[in-house]
């Protein structure tokens, strides 16, 4: 199902990312101690929607299947809980 770009970009802002400016919007996770993480993704300036194969893309940049991300983009998966998920699978250190 695709989605309103600047709903998911307010999500991903909620939850942990940071957002720069280029010829995309680019946004890198940051850890719940505020430190830079390798996780990111991007999403495009021209377009309003974000279709479901960019999705799935997305989720992959951001270490989680598909439907993960999209909980995490609507709210259930908290950034905690994110976090966790990315601990667990070896994409970022956990919290010393």
């Amino acid at each position: 199902m695709p989605r309103k770009r600047v709903d998911v970009e307010k999500s991903l802002l909620n939850k942990g990312f940071r957002g720069r400016e280029g010829d995309h919007h680019y946004f890198n996770y940051f850890n719940t101690q505020g430190k830079k993480t390798a996780v990111f993704t991007k999403t495009s300036h021209s377009h309003t929607e974000i279709s479901t194969g960019l999705i799935s893309l997305m989720a992959k940049q951001c270490k989680v299947p598909k439907q993960t991300f999209e909980q995490l983009v609507d709210c259930p998966l908290s950034q905690l809980q994110y976090e966790g998920l990315l601990i667990d699978g070896g994409h970022v250190s956990p919290l010393s």
